[in-house]
Order: structure tokens, then C-alpha cells, then sequence
């Protein structure tokens, strides 16, 4: 990371970090895919220590749940030094929901996540849960426009 990537503090903006998680979960999304998918949701981004300048930023993506037309993609986000003297460390972890589409922007079928591992399956099982409480706050929110005031 560089000095235009930095804010007030000297640290990276949380937003350049956003875009490199938002990059690699539409690059992980477009391979499994095959084609084009786009950003719908994402949510549980999470910063857990400061990047710096002079970091060797690395992000790692990988889709944890498969649906009819779209995905959860887990993001990853590691930082070491650029001259290696320390171990890599966690700096930021996030799910997204990315959306296949067509040459129109019409969704479009994915395939299924082939399970292999018992990791896999884990993921599995805790993306239908992320799944279920984004569509329950959906509902909740949709239901409370139709209600009466306050």
C-alpha cells in the first residue's frame, strides 16, 4: 500500500481495503459463474487490525454458498511487511452476495457448490444461516414501511 491509500491517521483507508474485497469476490463470483456477476450485498465486513503503508496487502476469496442465481463469496484480507520480517496478519474478513447476470444484467443461473471437505461444509451451513438473517432483516424492514407509524 501506498500514501494515496492512506487517511488521517497514516493507516489505509477502510474504503481502498473495501474495494480490493469487493474486486476479489467479483473476480472469485465470475469464475464460478463463468460469466459476469455483480455485487448485490455485502455485510459482516469486519477490520480487525491497521494496514499501513508499505504493506503487501493479499485477499483471498472463496464462494461458501450456491444458490439459483447467485452466491455468498468469504473474503479474506492478510498483510505483512514488504521486506517479510513478520508473519502475514488477518486484517479484515467479509461475506458478499454476488449475483450472475447476463450480457443484459438479468440474472442468470450459477452452478451448484460442489462440497468436498468437512471445512466446505461448515462454510456451507454458516452461509444458509447469514442467508437466513439477511432475508429475515429484508422482511422485517419491508414489513415495517407497510405498518403504521412510530
Amino acid at each position: 500500500m501506498s500514501q494515496h491509500d492512506t487517511n488521517l491517521l497514516g493507516t489505509v483507508h477502510g474504503g481502498v481495503i473495501m474495494k480490493l474485497v469487493d474486486d476479489i469476490a467479483g473476480v472469485v463470483a465470475a469464475r464460478h459463474a463463468e460469466g459476469a456477476a455483480v455485487t448485490a450485498f455485502m455485510d459482516e465486513m469486519a477490520f480487525l487490525s491497521a494496514v499501513r503503508v508499505g504493506d503487501v496487502v493479499h485477499v483471498q476469496g472463496q464462494v461458501t454458498w450456491a444458490g439459483t442465481t447467485s452466491m455468498e463469496v468469504g473474503v479474506r484480507v492478510l498483510a505483512d511487511r514488504w521486506d517479510g520480517t513478520v508473519p502475514p496478519v488477518q486484517v479484515a474478513t467479509a461475506y458478499l452476495v454476488m449475483v450472475a447476470v447476463d450480457a443484459d444484467g438479468k440474472p442468470r443461473p450459477v452452478p451448484p457448490l460442489i462440497l468436498e471437505t468437512d471445512q466446505e461444509r461448515r462454510r456451507f451451513r454458516e452461509a444458509l444461516i447469514r442467508r437466513e438473517h439477511r432475508l429475515a432483516r429484508r422482511d422485517a424492514i419491508l414489513a415495517s414501511r407497510t405498518g403504521p407509524p412510530g
